[in-house]
Protein backbone atom coordinates (compact mmCIF):
# COMPACT_ATOMS: atom_id res chain seq x y z
CA UNK A 1 0.00 0.00 0.00
CA UNK A 2 2.83 2.30 0.82
CA UNK A 3 4.70 1.43 -2.37
CA UNK A 4 1.64 2.27 -4.47
CA UNK A 5 1.25 5.66 -2.84
CA UNK A 6 4.89 6.49 -3.46
CA UNK A 7 4.56 5.50 -7.09
CA UNK A 8 1.49 7.71 -7.57
CA UNK A 9 3.28 10.68 -6.07
CA UNK A 10 6.26 10.18 -8.37
CA UNK A 11 3.99 10.00 -11.41
CA UNK A 12 2.18 13.24 -10.43
CA UNK A 13 5.45 15.10 -9.91
CA UNK A 14 6.78 13.88 -13.25
CA UNK A 15 3.59 14.94 -15.04
CA UNK A 16 3.71 18.40 -13.46
CA UNK A 17 7.33 18.86 -14.49
CA UNK A 18 6.53 17.79 -18.04
CA UNK A 19 3.59 20.24 -18.33
CA UNK A 20 5.56 23.09 -16.78
CA UNK A 21 8.45 22.60 -19.16
CA UNK A 22 6.19 23.63 -22.08
CA UNK A 23 5.11 26.86 -20.42
CA UNK A 24 8.28 28.12 -18.76
CA UNK A 25 10.64 26.94 -21.43
CA UNK A 26 9.00 29.02 -24.23
CA UNK A 27 10.19 32.59 -25.05
CA UNK A 28 7.24 35.02 -25.50
CA UNK A 29 7.27 37.30 -28.58
CA UNK A 30 6.32 40.98 -28.10
CA UNK A 31 2.67 41.79 -28.91
CA UNK A 32 3.68 44.45 -31.45
CA UNK A 33 5.91 42.03 -33.32
CA UNK A 34 3.11 39.50 -33.40
CA UNK A 35 0.64 42.04 -34.81
CA UNK A 36 3.17 43.23 -37.36
CA UNK A 37 3.88 39.71 -38.49
CA UNK A 38 0.16 39.08 -38.82
CA UNK A 39 -0.29 42.24 -40.87
CA UNK A 40 2.60 41.38 -43.16
CA UNK A 41 1.20 37.97 -43.71
CA UNK A 42 -2.07 39.44 -45.09
CA UNK A 43 -2.26 40.32 -48.82
CA UNK A 44 -2.35 44.07 -49.73
CA UNK A 45 -5.66 45.54 -50.85
CA UNK A 46 -5.69 45.60 -54.63
CA UNK A 47 -6.95 48.73 -56.42
CA UNK A 48 -7.29 49.62 -60.09
CA UNK A 49 -5.46 52.79 -61.18
CA UNK A 50 -5.45 54.98 -64.26
CA UNK A 51 -2.57 57.25 -65.21
CA UNK A 52 -3.53 60.93 -65.37
CA UNK A 53 -2.80 62.66 -68.67
CA UNK A 54 -2.93 66.49 -68.60
CA UNK A 55 -4.60 68.04 -71.66
CA UNK A 56 -5.57 71.55 -72.71
CA UNK A 57 -9.32 71.58 -72.20
CA UNK A 58 -11.83 74.19 -73.34
CA UNK A 59 -14.89 73.85 -71.16
CA UNK A 60 -18.31 75.48 -71.15
CA UNK A 61 -20.05 77.41 -68.41
CA UNK A 62 -23.73 76.45 -68.73
CA UNK A 63 -26.45 78.57 -67.09
CA UNK A 64 -30.21 78.85 -67.51
CA UNK A 65 -31.71 81.88 -69.23
CA UNK A 66 -34.39 83.09 -71.61
CA UNK A 67 -34.74 84.91 -74.90
CA UNK A 68 -35.60 88.59 -74.84
CA UNK A 69 -36.37 91.03 -77.62
CA UNK A 70 -33.51 93.43 -78.27
CA UNK A 71 -35.87 96.41 -78.19
CA UNK A 72 -39.54 97.06 -77.57
CA UNK A 73 -41.53 100.27 -77.83
CA UNK A 74 -45.07 101.62 -77.64
CA UNK A 75 -46.72 103.62 -80.40
CA UNK A 76 -48.79 106.25 -78.57
CA UNK A 77 -50.86 109.28 -79.54
CA UNK A 78 -49.30 112.73 -79.20
CA UNK A 79 -52.66 114.52 -79.20
CA UNK A 80 -56.30 113.70 -78.62
CA UNK A 81 -58.75 112.56 -81.26
CA UNK A 82 -60.65 109.64 -82.75
CA UNK A 83 -58.96 106.89 -84.75
CA UNK A 84 -60.10 107.24 -88.35
CA UNK A 85 -57.49 104.88 -89.85
CA UNK A 86 -55.83 101.84 -88.25
CA UNK A 87 -53.23 100.36 -90.59
CA UNK A 88 -51.82 97.46 -88.56
CA UNK A 89 -52.73 94.13 -86.99
CA UNK A 90 -50.98 91.79 -84.56
CA UNK A 91 -48.02 90.09 -86.21
CA UNK A 92 -47.48 92.76 -88.87
CA UNK A 93 -43.92 93.77 -89.70
CA UNK A 94 -43.44 97.56 -89.57
CA UNK A 95 -40.55 99.92 -90.25
CA UNK A 96 -39.49 102.85 -88.12
CA UNK A 97 -41.56 105.93 -89.02
CA UNK A 98 -44.29 103.94 -90.76
CA UNK A 99 -47.84 105.27 -90.22
CA UNK A 100 -49.78 102.87 -87.98
CA UNK A 101 -52.85 105.03 -87.30
CA UNK A 102 -54.42 108.39 -88.10
CA UNK A 103 -56.57 110.48 -85.76
CA UNK A 104 -59.45 112.76 -86.72
CA UNK A 105 -58.61 116.22 -88.00
CA UNK A 106 -60.30 118.23 -85.22
CA UNK A 107 -59.93 121.48 -87.28
CA UNK A 108 -56.15 121.13 -87.37
CA UNK A 109 -56.02 121.55 -91.14
CA UNK A 110 -58.04 124.77 -90.88
CA UNK A 111 -55.62 126.09 -88.24
CA UNK A 112 -52.74 125.43 -90.63
CA UNK A 113 -54.53 127.29 -93.44
CA UNK A 114 -55.24 130.22 -91.14
CA UNK A 115 -51.62 130.38 -90.02
CA UNK A 116 -50.40 130.23 -93.62
CA UNK A 117 -52.70 133.14 -94.53
CA UNK A 118 -51.41 135.14 -91.59
CA UNK A 119 -47.81 134.54 -92.71
CA UNK A 120 -48.64 135.63 -96.23
CA UNK A 121 -50.31 138.82 -94.95
CA UNK A 122 -47.35 139.70 -92.72
CA UNK A 123 -44.93 139.11 -95.57
CA UNK A 124 -46.95 141.31 -97.93
CA UNK A 125 -47.11 144.10 -95.33
CA UNK A 126 -43.36 143.93 -94.83
CA UNK A 127 -42.62 144.15 -98.55
CA UNK A 128 -45.06 147.01 -99.17
CA UNK A 129 -44.04 149.14 -96.23
CA UNK A 130 -40.33 148.49 -96.79
CA UNK A 131 -40.61 150.48 -100.04
CA UNK A 132 -42.26 153.34 -98.18
CA UNK A 133 -39.51 153.29 -95.58
CA UNK A 134 -36.88 153.45 -98.32
CA UNK A 135 -38.60 156.56 -99.73
CA UNK A 136 -38.69 158.13 -96.28
CA UNK A 137 -42.46 158.13 -96.08
CA UNK A 138 -42.40 155.89 -93.01
CA UNK A 139 -40.05 155.81 -90.06
CA UNK A 140 -37.21 153.34 -90.32
CA UNK A 141 -38.02 151.75 -86.96
CA UNK A 142 -41.33 150.54 -88.38
CA UNK A 143 -39.47 147.89 -90.34
CA UNK A 144 -38.30 146.14 -87.17
CA UNK A 145 -41.89 145.76 -85.96
CA UNK A 146 -43.01 144.43 -89.33
CA UNK A 147 -40.23 141.83 -89.32
CA UNK A 148 -41.16 140.78 -85.78
CA UNK A 149 -44.79 140.35 -86.81
CA UNK A 150 -43.71 138.14 -89.71
CA UNK A 151 -41.56 135.93 -87.48
CA UNK A 152 -44.45 135.58 -85.02
CA UNK A 153 -46.77 134.51 -87.83
CA UNK A 154 -44.22 131.97 -89.08
CA UNK A 155 -43.89 130.55 -85.56
CA UNK A 156 -47.67 130.20 -85.32
CA UNK A 157 -47.64 128.35 -88.65
CA UNK A 158 -44.97 125.94 -87.39
CA UNK A 159 -47.06 125.22 -84.28
CA UNK A 160 -50.15 124.59 -86.39
CA UNK A 161 -48.28 122.22 -88.72
CA UNK A 162 -46.79 120.34 -85.73
CA UNK A 163 -50.24 119.92 -84.23
CA UNK A 164 -51.55 118.69 -87.59
CA UNK A 165 -48.66 116.17 -87.78
CA UNK A 166 -49.46 114.86 -84.30
CA UNK A 167 -52.66 113.29 -85.63
CA UNK A 168 -50.40 110.80 -87.39
CA UNK A 169 -49.21 107.88 -85.16
CA UNK A 170 -45.95 106.36 -86.43
CA UNK A 171 -43.97 103.26 -85.48
CA UNK A 172 -41.13 104.29 -83.12
CA UNK A 173 -38.94 101.31 -84.10
CA UNK A 174 -38.75 98.62 -86.76
CA UNK A 175 -40.13 95.30 -85.63
CA UNK A 176 -43.18 93.10 -85.23
CA UNK A 177 -46.51 94.35 -83.86
CA UNK A 178 -47.19 92.29 -80.72
CA UNK A 179 -50.39 93.99 -79.55
CA UNK A 180 -53.02 96.40 -80.86
CA UNK A 181 -55.37 97.26 -77.97
CA UNK A 182 -57.51 99.77 -79.94
CA UNK A 183 -59.90 99.77 -82.90
CA UNK A 184 -60.99 102.26 -85.54
CA UNK A 185 -63.47 104.83 -84.24
CA UNK A 186 -62.12 104.74 -80.71
CA UNK A 187 -61.45 108.10 -79.06
CA UNK A 188 -58.05 108.52 -77.39
CA UNK A 189 -56.49 111.09 -75.14
CA UNK A 190 -52.89 112.28 -75.47
CA UNK A 191 -50.55 109.40 -74.69
CA UNK A 192 -53.09 106.70 -75.55
CA UNK A 193 -51.58 103.32 -76.50
CA UNK A 194 -52.12 102.32 -80.12
CA UNK A 195 -49.68 99.41 -80.56
CA UNK A 196 -46.79 97.57 -78.94
CA UNK A 197 -43.84 96.75 -81.20
CA UNK A 198 -40.88 94.46 -80.48
CA UNK A 199 -37.64 94.17 -82.42
CA UNK A 200 -36.80 90.48 -83.03
CA UNK A 201 -33.56 90.93 -84.95
CA UNK A 202 -31.22 90.65 -83.27
CA UNK A 203 -32.66 88.54 -80.47
CA UNK A 204 -31.02 88.37 -77.05
CA UNK A 205 -30.39 85.41 -74.79
CA UNK A 206 -30.27 86.71 -71.21
CA UNK A 207 -28.75 84.74 -68.33
CA UNK A 208 -27.70 85.41 -64.74
CA UNK A 209 -24.11 84.45 -63.93
CA UNK A 210 -22.93 83.93 -60.35
CA UNK A 211 -20.12 86.13 -59.06
CA UNK A 212 -17.66 83.24 -58.75
CA UNK A 213 -18.17 82.46 -62.46
CA UNK A 214 -18.15 86.04 -63.71
CA UNK A 215 -14.44 85.94 -64.57
CA UNK A 216 -15.13 83.28 -67.21
CA UNK A 217 -17.46 85.54 -69.23
CA UNK A 218 -16.26 88.51 -71.29
CA UNK A 219 -17.78 90.82 -73.89
CA UNK A 220 -17.00 89.49 -77.36
CA UNK A 221 -16.64 85.84 -76.33
CA UNK A 222 -18.61 83.09 -78.06
CA UNK A 223 -21.67 81.37 -76.62
CA UNK A 224 -24.07 78.64 -77.70
CA UNK A 225 -27.77 78.89 -76.88
CA UNK A 226 -29.96 75.78 -76.71
CA UNK A 227 -33.64 76.72 -76.81
CA UNK A 228 -36.37 74.66 -75.18
CA UNK A 229 -37.92 74.43 -78.66
CA UNK A 230 -34.97 72.28 -79.75
CA UNK A 231 -33.12 74.97 -81.70
CA UNK A 232 -29.42 75.64 -81.19
CA UNK A 233 -28.04 79.08 -82.06
CA UNK A 234 -24.52 80.53 -81.79
CA UNK A 235 -24.08 84.07 -80.54
CA UNK A 236 -21.68 86.60 -79.06
CA UNK A 237 -21.64 88.14 -75.60
CA UNK A 238 -22.37 91.85 -76.03
CA UNK A 239 -23.04 92.97 -72.44
CA UNK A 240 -21.96 91.95 -68.93
CA UNK A 241 -23.59 93.92 -66.15
CA UNK A 242 -21.17 95.63 -63.75
CA UNK A 243 -23.66 95.31 -60.88
CA UNK A 244 -25.42 92.30 -59.40
CA UNK A 245 -29.17 91.86 -59.13
CA UNK A 246 -30.33 92.69 -55.62
CA UNK A 247 -32.71 89.72 -55.61
CA UNK A 248 -30.59 86.90 -57.05
CA UNK A 249 -27.06 88.30 -56.58
CA UNK A 250 -26.28 87.30 -60.16
CA UNK A 251 -24.94 89.43 -63.02
CA UNK A 252 -26.99 89.97 -66.18
CA UNK A 253 -25.25 88.75 -69.33
CA UNK A 254 -26.67 89.35 -72.82
CA UNK A 255 -25.82 87.18 -75.82
CA UNK A 256 -26.72 88.63 -79.22
CA UNK A 257 -28.31 86.17 -81.67
CA UNK A 258 -28.92 86.83 -85.35
CA UNK A 259 -32.63 86.36 -86.07
CA UNK A 260 -33.36 87.66 -89.59
CA UNK A 261 -36.17 85.17 -90.19
CA UNK A 262 -37.72 85.81 -86.76
CA UNK A 263 -37.75 82.10 -85.95
CA UNK A 264 -36.53 82.75 -82.38
CA UNK A 265 -39.51 83.95 -80.31
CA UNK A 266 -39.38 86.30 -77.37
CA UNK A 267 -39.47 84.85 -73.84
CA UNK A 268 -38.41 81.25 -74.59
CA UNK A 269 -36.49 79.30 -71.93
CA UNK A 270 -32.91 78.66 -72.97
CA UNK A 271 -29.67 77.08 -71.80
CA UNK A 272 -26.69 79.34 -72.44
CA UNK A 273 -23.22 77.79 -72.71
CA UNK A 274 -20.31 80.25 -72.48
CA UNK A 275 -17.00 79.10 -73.96
CA UNK A 276 -14.26 79.29 -71.33
CA UNK A 277 -10.50 79.80 -71.72
CA UNK A 278 -8.33 76.67 -72.24
CA UNK A 279 -6.99 75.19 -69.00
CA UNK A 280 -4.83 72.18 -68.11
CA UNK A 281 -7.16 69.40 -67.01
CA UNK A 282 -7.36 65.63 -66.56
CA UNK A 283 -10.22 63.41 -67.66
CA UNK A 284 -11.19 60.80 -65.06
CA UNK A 285 -14.19 58.48 -64.58
CA UNK A 286 -17.03 59.98 -62.58
CA UNK A 287 -16.73 57.07 -60.11
CA UNK A 288 -13.20 58.18 -59.17
CA UNK A 289 -14.53 61.14 -57.19
CA UNK A 290 -14.59 60.80 -53.42
CA UNK A 291 -14.21 62.97 -50.32
CA UNK A 292 -11.10 63.35 -48.23
CA UNK A 293 -11.06 63.09 -44.43
CA UNK A 294 -11.38 66.92 -44.36
CA UNK A 295 -14.53 66.76 -46.50
CA UNK A 296 -12.92 68.10 -49.72
CA UNK A 297 -13.90 66.78 -53.12
CA UNK A 298 -10.91 64.68 -54.13
CA UNK A 299 -9.54 61.71 -56.00
CA UNK A 300 -7.22 59.18 -54.40
CA UNK A 301 -3.84 58.46 -55.94
CA UNK A 302 -1.16 55.82 -55.37
CA UNK A 303 2.49 56.81 -55.05
CA UNK A 304 5.45 54.79 -56.33
CA UNK A 305 5.76 52.89 -53.02
CA UNK A 306 2.03 52.06 -53.00
CA UNK A 307 0.89 54.70 -50.48
CA UNK A 308 -2.60 56.18 -50.87
CA UNK A 309 -2.99 60.00 -50.92
CA UNK A 310 -6.08 62.19 -51.41
CA UNK A 311 -5.68 65.03 -53.93
CA UNK A 312 -8.28 67.86 -53.90
CA UNK A 313 -9.69 68.58 -57.38
CA UNK A 314 -12.05 71.06 -59.03
CA UNK A 315 -14.66 69.94 -61.54
CA UNK A 316 -14.38 71.85 -64.82
CA UNK A 317 -16.91 69.95 -66.92
CA UNK A 318 -19.29 67.16 -66.04
CA UNK A 319 -20.24 64.56 -68.65
CA UNK A 320 -22.34 61.43 -68.35
CA UNK A 321 -19.47 58.97 -67.72
CA UNK A 322 -16.34 61.09 -67.37
CA UNK A 323 -15.47 64.45 -65.88
CA UNK A 324 -12.73 67.00 -66.45
CA UNK A 325 -10.92 68.08 -63.28
CA UNK A 326 -8.01 70.33 -62.39
CA UNK A 327 -5.53 69.83 -59.56
CA UNK A 328 -3.88 66.59 -60.66
CA UNK A 329 -0.28 66.32 -61.82
CA UNK A 330 0.53 64.71 -65.13
CA UNK A 331 1.35 61.03 -64.63
CA UNK A 332 -0.39 60.66 -61.26
CA UNK A 333 -1.90 57.21 -60.70
CA UNK A 334 -5.56 57.77 -59.94
CA UNK A 335 -7.54 55.05 -58.18
CA UNK A 336 -10.60 54.36 -60.31
CA UNK A 337 -11.75 51.22 -58.54
CA UNK A 338 -11.55 50.53 -54.82
CA UNK A 339 -10.95 54.13 -53.75
CA UNK A 340 -13.78 54.04 -51.22
CA UNK A 341 -12.26 51.09 -49.36
CA UNK A 342 -8.85 52.61 -48.63
CA UNK A 343 -7.62 55.61 -46.67
CA UNK A 344 -4.71 58.05 -46.78
CA UNK A 345 -1.38 56.54 -45.76
CA UNK A 346 -2.48 52.97 -46.46
CA UNK A 347 -0.27 50.82 -48.67
CA UNK A 348 -2.04 49.05 -51.51
CA UNK A 349 -1.28 46.98 -54.57
CA UNK A 350 -1.95 49.06 -57.68
CA UNK A 351 -3.08 47.31 -60.86
CA UNK A 352 -3.57 49.05 -64.21
CA UNK A 353 -7.29 49.55 -64.82
CA UNK A 354 -6.96 48.24 -68.34
CA UNK A 355 -5.74 44.85 -67.13
CA UNK A 356 -7.38 44.64 -63.70
CA UNK A 357 -9.33 41.46 -64.28
CA UNK A 358 -8.74 39.99 -60.81
CA UNK A 359 -11.17 40.95 -58.08
CA UNK A 360 -10.13 43.43 -55.41
CA UNK A 361 -8.69 41.74 -52.31
CA UNK A 362 -9.59 42.97 -48.84
CA UNK A 363 -7.44 42.60 -45.75
CA UNK A 364 -10.32 41.25 -43.77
Amino acid sequence: MRASRITAIIIMVAASLWIGSGVFGRTEAPAEATAEATAESRPLFRVAVQEARTESHVGDLVVSGRTEADDRARAVTRTQGTIVELNIHRGDQVSEGEVVATLSDEAREAQVAQAEAQVEQRRTDLEAKSRLIERGVMAANEKMQLEADLRTAEADLAVAKAEYERRIVRAPISGVVSDVPVRAGQALETGGLVAEIIALDPMLAVAGVAERQLGDVRVGSDATVNLVTGQTVDGTVRFVSPTASSGTRTYRVEVELANPEHFIPDGVTAEVAFRMDPVDAVRVPRSALTFSAEGQLSVRTVSADGTVTSVPVKILEDASDEIWVSGLEDGARVIVQGQDFVKDGQRVEAVDAGSASAPLISRS
